[in-house]
């Protein structure tokens, strides 16, 4: 295993938080909500998405990459119970003064542990997720971020988990 867990997080240059290029039409939107859960485990997954909503292997495959490509989803990928696999997530929060938002925000977007990343209106205002292949890689990896932003990075590992299955409507 990598010390990326989410291969499949779009990155698109590092480019996570900008606003899609386009709005999903009609059957993109369809694909979006036929993704969400029960995706098919199958030789063929793709094929058999295209089968249930009337479409081809290629058109669903060519829409993905194309949602992606235009930041209409921002990841299309498994999720993983990394602890299960001897790895682990923590939700991390660092408060950036506003004058060092942007390379801040690059800072901690280029590193392959970094799952997602938010900003809030709060003094935490930069909130994001580590994920790691070793619960001792999320200390190091804040660590790291520290010395490359020279701020501190607060952790907040989980206490109890929670399973709740979001499906968003597009």
């Amino acid at each position: 295993m990598s010390e990326r867990p989410n291969p499949g997080a779009a990155r698109a240059g590092g480019r996570r938080g900008v606003a899609a290029a386009r709005e999903p039409d009609a059957v993109d939107r369809r694909l979006i909500n036929a993704l969400q859960g029960d995706f098919p485990l199958s030789a063929t997954p793709f094929a058999d998405v295209a089968a249930a909503l009337g479409l081809n292997e290629a058109e669903v495959i060519a829409r993905i990459r194309a949602m992606l490509d235009d930041r209409v989803l921002t990841r299309f990928g498994p999720m993983f119970q990394i602890e299960r696999m001897g790895g682990a997530f923590c939700l991390a929060a660092m408060a950036v003064p506003e004058a060092q938002w942007e390379a801040a925000a690059e800072a901690v977007n280029a590193f392959p542990e970094v799952a997602h990343n938010y900003r809030r209106e709060h003094r935490l205002n930069m909130w994001f997720v580590l994920a790691t292949e070793r619960p001792g890689g999320i200390a190091d990896a804040a660590r790291r971020i520290e010395a490359a932003t020279g701020l501190p990075v607060r952790l907040f590992p989980k206490e109890r988990e929670y399973f709740v299955e979001m499906k968003l409507e597009a």
